[in-house]
């Protein structure tokens, strides 16, 4: 399932062809909305904005549309001519004069006025963005030592999108084994270097996903596997989805762990529990 780094891409694309131009035409495919069509026709996008795996398209009204990834929805950035190569069933359509935004599968679909934005279920309860730029280390730390977070496993805060939203299975994984950490550590057990060093690798790891477009590892360490023959889904990662294959660090094999009802992925040398 995509996780923040991938929808925050997707919402770039989005952004691109929509952001600063008005809607002519506009198809909701989703009975409750269709009283919203008329009322986004003629309007401008004046931003799309991200909250971990969810996207949100403003209009010039007040109006915003929420869309949630949960469910494996798509959306294309395309021209007005170009129809997607996809079998998926089509949600939403929002056309200008030159583009469509086309969103397909997605069942999670909203449509409110922007004063109702704090009072959404979601939104209310989604901690900061993990891609959020104005997020730092010491931000982090303190909502690790937060008395709703330090008694927790971080295998399972780390899906909790109450704690950092746009958080998912594989930067969990990746950002544990490069912070050194076993998913069943609480963060309470944790002194304050080891604190910092987690919050870093959470930045450093889901920022740099972001910019590559879904690498974890260091730049210099891919073109190194690359140069190796590496196929982008064997050098991308450092442990996710490697159970059975030596870490890279120590050699030790990578293990398949369920926390979270969801598997973890973890060298057992390097994250001893």
């Amino acid at each position: 399932m995509p996780e923040g780094p991938e929808i925050r891409r997707a919402a770039d694309e989005v952004a691109k062809i929509l952001v600063g131009r008005r809607i002519v035409a506009a198809e909701f495919n989703v009975p409750s909305l269709r009283l919203y069509e008329e009322r986004v026709i003629g309007q401008p996008v004046t931003a799309i904005d991200t909250r971990g795996k969810a996207m949100l398209t403003r209009f010039g009204n007040g109006l915003v549309m929420y869309s949630h990834n949960q469910l494996y929805g798509r959306w294309f950035a395309v021209s007005r001519d170009e129809q997607p190569r996809t079998n998926r069933q089509l949600r939403v359509a929002l056309h200008t004069r030159s583009h469509s935004a086309l969103l397909y599968s997605a069942s999670d679909i909203e449509i409110f006025d922007a004063s109702e934005e704090s009072d959404h279920p979601f939104l209310n309860r989604a901690g900061p963005d993990i891609l959020d730029p104005s997020l730092d280390v010491a931000a982090i730390t303190e909502r690790l030592e937060a008395k709703d977070f330090r008694n927790r496993a971080l295998g399972n805060l780390y899906l909790d999108q109450g704690f950092l939203a746009g958080n998912g299975n594989y930067l969990r994984s990746e950002i544990l084994w490069a912070a050194r950490l076993n998913p069943f550590t609480r963060p309470n057990s944790l002194n304050s270097t080891a604190l910092k060093r987690l919050a870093r690798e959470t930045l450093a790891i889901a920022r740099r996903s972001y910019r590559t477009r879904g690498l974890t590892v260091p730049e210099k360490v891919a073109r190194e596997r690359r140069t190796q023959g590496m196929s982008f889904e064997q050098y991308r990662f450092q442990v996710y989805g490697r159970d059975g294959l030596p870490c890279y660090r120590c050699d030790t094999t990578i293990e398949r762990l369920a926390s979270g009802s969801r598997g973890v992925f973890i060298c057992p040398s390097c994250q001893p529990r």
